[in-house]
């Protein structure tokens, strides 16, 4: 049996949950609407992509090495909602129940775990589950690390190869971080370099294929473009390395008890009772048995 790893973005589905999903509560009357929207798409991931191991990766308090690099890096995002807040506690305590290993690390964002965990772990398929395009730089053809991106709402999703990547964003998954050091990325307050958009650094990409070899090829560039290029050279290389998802994150996982998830528990019944969630009690019951008929059938 082939091994399949599926890694989830702790943080970027609990946001995307939050937001999607209208106001629910537990019998405590406390918000729930995250926790109940991230379940959901565990379980249907589990019953559509079938893994053998799971593995969640969440974001520290601390901050993280890149607004070390630029203070200002993030700086403009709006604070967490408190309601959001208390569920990730929750969330946790969820994945515990069914013994499903996280892992996040200070100093680094959940991205760079992924990236870590994802690139360096020996099994014969990965699948990244979240809604955050940064981690498409991740996407390796030869590695056989996918990612499935929740496309409408939270049920809905796409795998993303590095086809389904180039058709995306008009460049390969290894020049993701090279793209954003032309152009920058807003939403993390980084800018790259001024007067160059999309179109113009896709170009470039295709042409010289990396950052260093645009830089390269500077003289074969007309004058204001090549002025561009020189005057943006420092935010540019900056905006590369706040980009790239460090891939070498120092932490210790096991990727043996990622495969010793179980969904189906008395204490995980007592949970989603104590949160309220019958229509979850019921599907989480049926896919129980789905997985036991499917061991039952492995063995002949």
């Amino acid at each position: 049996m082939q091994s399949k790893l599926v890694i989830f973005d702790g943080n970027a589905l609990m946001h995307r949950a939050f937001h999607a999903l209208p106001p629910l509560t537990t019998k405590k009357g406390e918000p729930i609407n995250a926790v109940y929207g991230l379940i959901s798409m565990l379980l249907n991931v589990v019953e559509n992509l079938k893994p053998t191991h799971i593995i969640f990766c969440f974001d520290e308090k601390e901050k993280t090495f890149r607004s070390k690099l630029l203070p200002s890096y993030q700086s403009q995002r709006p604070e967490t909602a408190h309601e959001l807040v208390g569920q990730f506690e929750k969330a946790r305590n969820f994945l515990k129940s069914v013994k499903i290993p996280v892992y996040s690390k200070a100093g680094f964002e959940a991205d760079d775990v992924i990236g870590t965990i994802a690139t360096n772990s020996s099994v014969d398929e990965v699948i990244i589950v979240t809604g955050d395009r940064d981690i498409l730089q991740i996407v390796d053809d030869v590695k056989n690390i996918k990612l499935f991106m929740p496309i409408a709402g939270l049920s809905n999703g796409k795998i993303f190869t590095k086809k389904e990547t180039i058709e995306r964003l008009g460049v390969t998954p290894s020049q993701i971080p090279d793209y954003k050091a032309l152009v920058g990325d807003p939403s993390d307050n980084y800018f790259g370099i001024s007067g160059i958009g999309p179109k113009t650094a896709i170009n470039l990409l295709n042409k010289y294929d990396t950052l260093d070899g645009v830089y390269l090829h500077l003289n074969d560039l007309a004058k204001a473009l090549k002025d561009k290029l020189e005057k943006g050279k420092d935010s540019a290389e900056l905006s590369y390395k706040l980009a790239t998802i460090d891939k070498k994150v120092p932490i210790k996982y096991d990727i043996k008890n990622a495969d010793k998830w179980d969904l189906i528990s008395e204490n995980v019944l007592q949970l989603f009772s104590d949160f309220g969630f019958k229509t979850l009690t019921l599907r989480i019951r049926k896919l129980g048995e789905l997985i036991e008929q499917e061991k039952q059938w492995s063995l002949f």
